[in-house]
């Protein structure tokens, strides 16, 4: 996102994701038909409008939308991003959410597959190793609690209810997908 205002050029910030389930009722393991999902929920009109405009904003950013494969529960995944805050912090935790946008948009993987998400964790330098990443999601309960914890707490103190969903200073709030301009004038209110 270009800025030449000047009133936002020292601006900084950090990113911390937080867990919100799309269908916390989805299946584990792969899941169902990503095409099918989204021809259910939007429609085939929505749809043929909507996917090669998100085709054409993602290539912009460097990223190649891709909608086949599948989508599974999600929850497995919100444990995996608490986790990487824990082992390294907020800059760790944006590289592990980074390499499950890639595996879910690109490359078609299903983010209920728990070697999906080992997969994911080891391409993330600083991870746990693969052996501690499997005895994390598969063995312990490391991460349920907060996990859930995050889910509630967001979704009745801010209203969440969809993703994308911003939260500035735990001030202010933007739901749903926004235009730079839109994003830079919630800066301009907090600086």
């Amino acid at each position: 996102m270009a800025n030449d205002d000047p009133q936002l050029k020292d601006v900084n910030f950090n990113v911390i994701w937080r867990p919100f389930q799309l269908n916390a009722a989805a299946p584990k393991g792969k899941g169902v038909n990503k095409m099918e999902m989204y021809l259910e929920k939007f429609g085939k009109s929505r749809m043929d409008t909507m996917l090669p405009q998100m085709q054409e904003t993602g290539l912009k950013e460097g990223i190649n939308f891709s909608y086949g494969g599948y989508t599974g529960n999600t929850f497995d995944s919100h444990r995996l991003i608490w986790k990487a805050k824990e082992v390294g912090g907020i800059d760790l935790q944006d590289k592990v959410v980074e390499s499950l946008f890639k595996a879910y948009f690109e490359e078609e993987k299903s983010m209920g597959d728990l070697s999906v998400l080992i997969d994911c964790a080891n391409r993330v330098e600083g991870m746990m190793d693969d052996v501690s990443v499997k005895e994390f999601l598969e063995e312990s309960n490391n991460g349920k609690n907060e996990t859930l914890k995050e889910l509630e707490e967001y979704r009745r103190v801010y209203g969440v209810s969809g993703v994308p969903f911003f939260i500035f200073n735990e001030k202010y709030s933007l739901s749903g997908a926004q235009p730079p301009d839109e994003i830079l004038s919630v800066f301009k209110k907090l600086v």
